[in-house]
């Protein structure tokens, strides 16, 4: 097996010119020193991924090597391809990175809770309608209830109910930004 870069070129000249013995010779002493080169400068890739580019640097030179110059020597004209390739599966993969939550789970940030304060920022502004507007808005608002079972509850029909929640809360909003403004 060759492994000399000076020979690189003889026998890529070689298999151009049509000596199948030549190229295998020349795929069997340029692998391993590409896979070498694949492994230092994709240093985020995985070993599976590495050997992937390295498959696509073989295939690129195999599909290109008539473009090469032959009065050149072959090893740069190899290398150039590899680096290309790297760069290449970089692109595909862009910024992901894949790393275990497990590593992270004591700095993960807990699920959110409720703002304690909320609460009572509601019912402050509650307490600028009248009794049955802020029950009305309390019922539907915050409690989740219906149209039709807050209209039961406080003896309304639900035309009444909906022309009493539009009302109030268009003066909640009119509070809410005047006291921006403040």
């Amino acid at each position: 097996m060759h492994d000399r870069r000076a020979d690189w070129s003889q026998l890529l000249r070689a298999a151009n010119a049509g000596d199948k013995r030549a190229y295998g010779l020349f795929l069997q002493a340029v692998t391993p020193v590409l896979r070498s080169v694949v492994r230092s400068r994709g240093g985020g890739l995985s070993e599976a991924d590495c050997e992937d580019v390295v498959q696509e640097v073989l295939l690129a030179i195999h599909l290109k090597r008539h473009t090469w110059r032959e009065d050149e020597p072959a090893a740069p004209w190899c290398y150039a391809i590899a680096r290309h390739k790297v760069v290449d599966a970089f692109r595909k993969r862009g910024r992901r990175f894949h790393l275990p939550v497990e590593d992270f789970a004591e700095v993960l940030p807990a699920a959110p809770e409720a703002d304690p304060t909320e609460k009572a920022d509601i019912e402050t502004f509650l307490t600028h309608l009248e009794p049955r507007a802020a029950q009305l808005v309390r019922a539907i608002g915050l409690e989740g209830k219906s149209i039709a079972e807050t209209g039961d509850a406080l003896d309304m029909s639900e035309g009444a109910v909906r022309v009493m929640l539009h009302r109030s809360l268009k003066k909640l909003a009119a509070l809410r930004e005047r006291l921006i403004e403040i």
